[in-house]
This record gives C-alpha cells, structure tokens and sequence, in this order.
C-alpha cells in the first residue's frame, strides 16, 4: 500500500473484511519485525453498541488480531479511554472488547486509570498517558463520524483517547483543533484501519448511523481525514485541525491526489479510482442535525461528553416544538466557570440562576429538566 492510497472493501462479514484489507495492503510488511510490541487504539467513546454508529466494531479488531496471530506477531495490546464523563470500564465491556481480550489473550489498558507525562508535538507540549512509551507499532482503528462541535472524527482525533482525562478538558479550554492537529506529531500512528461501517454523521456518541458496511486501511491519517471530511459532505477547511495537520507535515491534504482502491470480489482483484470516481455518496444531509438546535445554546470551551448529552435533549425538543418557546440561551462550557446566568447545563455553570447539574448531565436529565423550565417560563 503506497502512502497516497486508501484501501476500501465492502460487505456485512466484518471480522473476515478485515483479514482480506490487511492482506492485500501487506500490513504484516509493513511492521517487519515480529517482536516489536503493536498497540491496537479503537474508539469507545462510551458505552454504546457499535451498530449506533459511535465505537469500532469489535469485529474488526477481532480481525486485526487473527491476522496479526497468523503473521507470527505475539506482543499485542489494545489500549482506549472513553471521554471525560463515561467509564472505560463500562465500554469495554459493554462493546465486547472483554470478550475479545479474553478470548484471544491480549490485554486491554484502560488509559484512564495510567500515568501520564509531558512529550513534545511539533512544539506544543502536551501530557500523555504513559502507554504511549509501551509499544512499537501503533493501528488507530477510528470510526468515521460526525462530530457535535469539530464537525468530523476520525483518524487524527481518536489519539485523544491516549491522553489522561484532564488533557481531555484542556484540549477543550484550546479550542481543541491546534491541540488535536499537534498530537499526532508527537505520537505516530503507524496504520489505520477505519470503521465506516455505520458511523452517526451528526454525533460522536452516536444514535443516528448511516450504514455504509466498508471498512478502509491507509498510513496517512491526515488524507485519511481529507477524504473523511470529503465522504461527509465537508470540505477539510471546515474543519482546521486537518489543514493544521498538514500544514506540520504529518500528511498530506492533497486529497486531489489519492488513489482510492477498491477491493472487489473474492479472486484478489480491485478497483483504483480518484476520490470523486469511487461512487460513494456523500453522507451529509441537507441539513445538519447539530446546526438545527445550535442557535439556542451559548457554548464556551464544553467538553465532548457533556455538549454531545445537550445536542440530542434539544432535538428532542424541537421535535416537540418546544425548543422554539425557550427565552433564554442554555450556556454550556468550562468557559462558563464563574460566571452568572439564567440557565446552564453542567457543573462548569452552577452559580447560574438554574443549572442542570452533572458533569455532565445524562441526555434524559437535561431533556427532562429543560422541557420543565419551558413549561415553567
């Protein structure tokens, strides 16, 4: 697999997919050595099935695995910690990634219970957790997605599940795209392997998917996003953390220039086509869920979890027609510490008149409490 192309298959028998991608991009040349130590990273945002459209199907690390097995590589790890407010714990046993660690004797790190310390990211110093100096060999294995205030994840920003969780809420307070962009100059992702299978286009967390049944393989994670952002209907200035990353010389955004291969039928045989000639469609709706119910919200440095909790509470009050009956702005944020107000979501905002405490609140609390202080207004 040359560094400009990204490896595509299609189908519903996602475990033997991904044996049959890894094969024919010769991940196993690509490693070399069968001692190094290889850190499978997947994304468990939080505890929620994969067929939601948020967290990486197990299926395809199951894959990842057997292949690696059946190559003669015996040092493997799988290492994730969900977002700032969920348990890994929960995710991982909840996705099946207990099954898969006991199964096939690879242990899983929870990197929310590691020490951390400080490396450097093209410049910017940032604290990881100390998994990072425990492996050789890094597969990212990212689910393509929308993203409630980045607008897409994929690739480059699923290395946050490798920081401690107050890198996580600092990344917010940076306005997290710089801060994202500059870690994968400091860690480096050595293959991807990407789950767009059924990825939600609108939410991180997942709740809407859109079944594409494809899972890809690429060594660029900044044309990787490019071509991410260009399956979801934006384009990679929408979202500066992509171009950041390019512009630091951790990939290519010269997605004009990417080959798209495609694997096709059982005989070995593919299919290479630019980005607009592969015949996907774009994912994007006409309107996008997360941009319908923004104007009600008055948000300032929120962390991931507790915004992603917002977002889906007031489309459900829209639906209701009740969101439109709300007087005031919903302040959200750690931006928000401090600071007075009518109404606020989240602990960051408790000396607010009325605040829907958490940190952060569930989807059914603020749904809840937000429709009551409609009625009540």
């Amino acid at each position: 697999m040359k560094d400009n192309q990204i490896w595509k298959i299609y189908g519903t028998a996602y475990k033997e997919m991904t044996v049959r991608l890894l094969k024919s991009t010769d991940l196993a040349g690509r490693i070399r050595d069968r001692k190094r130590r290889i850190c499978i990273k997947p994304n468990l945002v939080c505890p929620s099935p994969a067929d939601f459209g948020a967290t990486t199907h197990p299926e395809i690390v199951s894959g990842i695995i057997e292949y690696l097995r059946e190559n003669g590589f015996d040092s493997l790890m799988i290492a994730e910690g969900s977002w700032v407010g969920d348990r890994t714990s929960e995710a991982y046993e909840y996705c099946g990634y207990r099954s898969i660690s006991e199964t096939y004797g690879v242990p899983f790190i929870d990197t929310q219970k590691l020490k951390s310390h400080v490396i450097d990211c093209c410049g910017m110093q940032l604290r990881v957790t100390d998994v990072v100096d425990e492996y050789d060999f890094l597969i990212n294995v990212p689910v393509l997605k929308g993203h409630c205030q980045t607008k897409m994840t994929c690739a480059l920003k699923n290395l946050k599940g490798l920081l401690p969780n107050s890198e996580k809420r600092r990344f917010h307070k940076m306005g997290l795209h710089d801060p994202i962009a500059h870690l994968s100059g400091g860690i480096h992702q050595d293959f991807i392997v990407i789950d767009h299978i059924c990825g939600d286009p609108d939410f991180e967390e997942g709740g809407n998917p859109l079944v594409k049944n494809c899972i890809m393989a690429s060594a660029d994670p900044v044309l990787t996003d490019c071509y991410a952002c260009y399956l979801l209907g934006l384009r990679p200035e929408e979202v500066p953390y992509v171009i950041e990353a390019g512009r630091l010389g951790i990939g290519s955004t010269d997605l004009a220039h990417a080959q798209i291969v495609t694997i096709q039928g059982a005989d070995g045989a593919f299919r290479i086509s630019g980005p607009e000639e592969d015949g996907e469609e774009e994912a994007r709706t006409e309107q996008n869920r997360v941009l319908e119910v923004a104007y009600a919200v008055d948000e300032v440095d929120s962390c991931s979890a507790c915004y992603g909790s917002l977002v889906p509470a007031l489309i459900r009050l829209k639906e209701e027609g009740l969101l439109d009956q709300l007087k005031d702005k919903i302040a959200i944020g750690q931006g928000q510490q401090g600071k007075k107000g009518k109404l606020g979501i989240g602990k960051c905002t408790r000396e607010f008149d009325y605040c829907v405490m958490g940190c952060p609140p569930d989807e059914d609390k603020i749904y809840r409490e937000l429709k009551q202080y409609i009625e009540r207004q």
